[in-house]
């Protein structure tokens, strides 16, 4: 079987807020809106990331071993200390750790993503 990536999903309580955070920090745009279900991609055969409403979700709490993040994304960026700005702006949480090539933070959502660049 040969199958093509669709979506990523993830559970979220908020899927069109989280959504606009995405697309925000990775340039993409809204191509599906339901009430529990909002997708962005470059386009809607693109594959993109699906945000499902979990109402209930229990939140991860990295670096915390019994709330782990579950997923994360790593988003490349040309100049970090902008960008951390842009995301700090748009309702991210800085998290402690970083290396020499990337810095933690938390969603809207409380999921863990890094910014990463080219040290």
């Amino acid at each position: 079987m040969s199958g093509r990536l669709y979506n990523t999903v993830i559970d979220c309580p908020d899927p069109r807020a989280l959504a606009d955070f995405y697309a925000e920090v990775l340039g993409k745009r809204v191509v599906c809106d339901d009430d529990d279900w909002v997708a962005i991609a470059d386009d809607s055969d693109a594959p993109g990331v699906a945000f499902q409403k979990a109402p209930d979700l229990r939140e991860p709490r990295w670096p915390d071993p019994e709330r782990p993040q579950q997923f994360h994304f790593d988003v490349l960026v040309d100049d970090v200390d902008a960008s951390e700005q842009r995301v700090l702006a748009l309702g991210a949480t800085r998290l402690p750790g970083e290396g020499d090539d990337f810095r933690v933070f938390a969603d809207p959502a409380g999921h863990p993503f890094c910014l990463v660049w080219n040290a």
